[in-house]
């Protein structure tokens, strides 16, 4: 009797009218970035923000601990400082985003997104400060098409920069970016690709001024996600490999990291309750002899 040979499964074609959108270039590592790069900090640390309406919020901030200050020697040296900063949020949401901030200090932070279109979106940010060619801002124009995403940026400094990323696939996407630092008289050209799924992203990013930074994501469960960094440049040798993780909990998430120059971070937000929460970090880097350690408590949403 002649066994029925089941017909090959015909191969997944890909859809190149229906290609989903990317991220923005600038977001390429951004995965990567939430698990390898919490926001540390060393002292004692409160937040406090206060919901006027649905649309409006005051954020008051007082920040203790050491600063460090340039040095000729090796050794670190520290200064304590103690800064308030209050800013104050508009939302509008999702078209208009009003952010500020300024600081004991007399420096001033301001950010603007504004979307003109359902495509084409307007943003500006600006840091001022009494300290002489310290100050700089920047607007953006973020073009988003069907499967596409194009910025335009102008910066202080005579700084030009332009940027695409195109999906090919339903995973795949490639882009470019090139910029030019009229007052320093630099110029770039950089290039990029990025591979996601539901499990894992894998990001490739190299540039002319002698930068290459790889990183990989994998998602273990729901809670659970490992990332890996190594980025170097060729020009001045300098390689650095960072292995981390993200671990999110019914109550709190715990990042921390590791790296080849052997540096250990690890970062806490833990849920006290409805609006408030509390924050550890700590960054214990041997090679320098330079250890930092913080708390703190966030309160209001």
């Amino acid at each position: 009797m002649a066994t029925t040979v089941p017909p090959p499964a015909a191969a997944a074609k890909v859809d190149y009218l229906n290609l989903p959108c990317p991220i923005p270039f600038e977001e390429l590592h951004r995965e990567a970035m939430m698990s390898l790069k919490p926001d540390l900090f060393e002292g004692m640390r409160f937040d406090f923000t206060k919901m006027l309406n649905q649309k409006f919020s005051l954020n008051h901030s007082v920040l203790m601990g050491p600063t460090e200050i340039p040095s000729q020697s090796t050794e670190t040296i520290k200064i304590p400082t103690a800064h308030y900063e209050f800013g104050s949020t508009f939302i509008d949401h999702p078209r208009l985003l009003l952010w500020g901030r300024i600081l004991t200090d007399g420096r001033l932070n301001a950010r603007v997104k504004c979307d003109l279109s359902e495509n084409l979106t307007f943003k500006a940010n600006a840091q001022l400060t009494n300290e002489p060619h310290m100050s700089h801002g920047m607007i953006n124009f973020d073009y988003k098409g069907n499967d596409y995403r194009t910025q335009f940026q102008l910066g202080n400094g005579a700084l030009l920069g332009a940027s695409y990323i195109q999906s090919v696939t339903q995973h795949l996407s490639l882009g470019g970016e090139v910029f030019w630092a009229g007052q320093h008289r630099k110029s770039g050209v950089g290039y990029a690709a990025r591979y996601n799924t539901d499990k894992m992203v894998a990001t490739g990013q190299v540039a002319s001024t002698g930068m290459v930074l790889l990183s990989y994501v994998q998602k273990v469960s729901e809670k659970v996600s490992l990332a890996s960094e190594f980025m170097c440049n060729y020009l001045s040798r300098d390689v650095t490999a960072s292995f981390g993780y993200d671990y999110i909990l019914r109550q709190c998430r715990l990042r921390g990291k590791i790296d080849s120059n052997g540096c250990v971070a690890a970062f806490l937000e833990e849920r006290l309750n409805m609006g408030l929460n509390f924050i550890l970090s700590a960054e214990l880097d041997h090679r320098k002899k330079d250890y930092k350690f913080g708390f703190g408590l966030t309160v209001g949403e």
